[in-house]
């Protein structure tokens, strides 16, 4: 499978006026191809059935460089699986080396999808996010909550995950006077999903932070709380 072939292989499912709607959409000046996410995700399944790791992680790197909006979804799919062996070290590096080119919440987001599989694979790589919440750039800043959000639903954690919980919430709690929409919205999405399995966690931090939040976060963040 090569770059061309992939790209041949989406734009034939291309759906007329639709790249339109996704660029006036997404509001970022990249190509869009106008590729329905469900055909790609038939076409992405294909592809990782069909080739080796060494061949998917080359193709996902060479579809990312090409900035077409459905090619970096692509990208971000072919590494979204629980266990990449032999080559997880090579598929974290990859995922890590797209997030200083996150500019929209779509493509972060699968990327992010991708990138949760490999921290759960080493939990250890949590240090390497935390550098990622001091960065000047927005969207490197907002992908460690994104990436994080498996923290976030485990029903009975051991104390290594409770510790890595309670680190994170550091991260948000210095998040909290952020003014940035896409900030403030990462912070209650983390909150949120907390809430459903962690309701104690989640009502301390409001007590604490929910004050410095803009409102809409607030209310998103104990929207699952029980009365």
């Amino acid at each position: 499978m090569t770059l061309d072939d992939a790209l041949d292989q989406l734009r034939a499912k291309a759906e007329p006026g639709r790249a339109d709607q996704m660029a006036a959409y997404h509001k970022v000046d990249r190509p869009y191809l106008g590729v329905a996410n469900p055909e790609t995700d038939a076409l992405v399944r294909d592809w990782r059935q069909a080739m080796d790791l060494e061949t998917r992680l080359a193709l996902a790197d060479a579809l990312w460089q090409t900035n077409i909006f459905e090619a970096r979804v692509a990208a971000a799919k072919l590494l979204t699986q629980a266990r990449i062996k032999p080559s997880d070290a090579e598929a974290w590096q990859l995922i890590q080396s797209w997030v200083p080119d996150f500019d929209s919440w779509a493509i972060a987001d699968h990327a992010c999808m991708a990138g949760q599989r490999r921290l759960m694979a080493d939990p250890s790589r949590l240090d390497t996010v935390a550098g990622w919440t001091t960065s000047e750039h927005m969207w490197t800043r907002r992908a460690a909550l994104v990436i994080t959000l498996p923290w976030t639903k485990q029903n009975h954690p051991g104390p290594d995950e409770e510790s890595a919980r309670d680190r994170i919430l550091g991260w948000a709690a210095g998040y909290v006077s952020d003014p940035d929409w896409f900030i403030q919205k990462a912070v209650a999405w983390w909150l949120r999903d907390l809430s459903k399995h962690d309701p104690d966690r989640t009502r301390a931090f409001l007590a604490a932070h929910g004050s410095m939040m803009k409102a809409f976060a607030r209310k998103e963040a104990a929207r699952h709380l029980p009365a």
